[in-house]
């Protein structure tokens, strides 16, 4: 018993004797920035309109003020996609957002 007291306490005291102590020139760190809020804020994130009909739920997706993809949701059906790929403002029709592009995977080790 004395001797796990004694290697408790000699924890305890090499513990305290390892801190570190502080130099004396540090300065504070300067103020987190301060991100704006509105509808100003940030351009890279899409303006979103949602209009609701009897028969479809139409999306608009626009950047900067340009709309660039319409999503299409019937009651009965698939979604679909209307997307302007070239940035004429002709849309083509995409049945999903997948560009079909498969990388390889390869398994070479199973555990």
């Amino acid at each position: 018993m004395r001797i796990l007291s004694f290697l408790l306490l000699s924890g305890f005291s090499v513990a305290a004797l390892a801190e570190k102590q502080q130099p004396a020139d540090l300065e504070p760190l300067p103020p987190p920035p301060v991100f704006a809020a509105g509808p100003d804020a940030d351009a890279d994130e899409p303006e979103v309109t949602i209009t609701k009909q009897t028969e479809q739920t139409i999306e608009e997706f626009r950047v900067g003020g340009r709309l660039y993809m319409i999503k299409i949701t019937p009651k009965v059906g698939v979604p679909y996609y209307l997307v302007d790929d070239q940035g004429d403002g002709k849309f083509s029709r995409q049945e999903s957002l997948d560009s079909g592009l498969r990388p390889p995977r390869w398994i070479i080790r199973k555990f």
